[in-house]
């Protein structure tokens, strides 16, 4: 059986981490609280954020080399989310989870 590193064991959870934090925070906080935290841009970003770290645990899962391109775009992804969930205030664990997924995913995909 393939073993992966901690490093990577370590992103794959945050990745699936910040996935059902996010999904979770726009389905709950965010559709609850409305106004700026349902503007479509917001929105739309909190639910790619979400599912592109769903995918980017899936291609490490995978153990395939695609996994760098998947963490690099994931990485990108949960930085703009954790700014913009700043921006909009009362997010904190939001964008403590997507500061910390982004940091794992750049390691990746280094």
């Amino acid at each position: 059986m393939h073993h992966m590193s901690d490093d990577m064991q370590a992103c794959i959870d945050r990745c699936l981490s910040c996935y059902s934090t996010c999904l979770g925070m726009a389905m709950t906080h965010c559709l609850e609280a409305g106004g700026k935290h349902t503007e479509p841009a917001h929105f739309r970003l909190m639910l790619a954020c979400s599912e592109m770290c769903r995918t980017a645990a899936h291609f490490m899962l995978l153990a395939t080399p695609h996994h760098k391109h998947t963490c690099r775009e994931c990485a990108e992804i949960c930085e703009e989310c954790a700014q913009d969930c700043e921006r909009l205030g009362d997010m904190d664990e939001c964008v403590k989870v997507c500061r910390s997924c982004a940091e794992s995913c750049r390691r990746m995909a280094a």
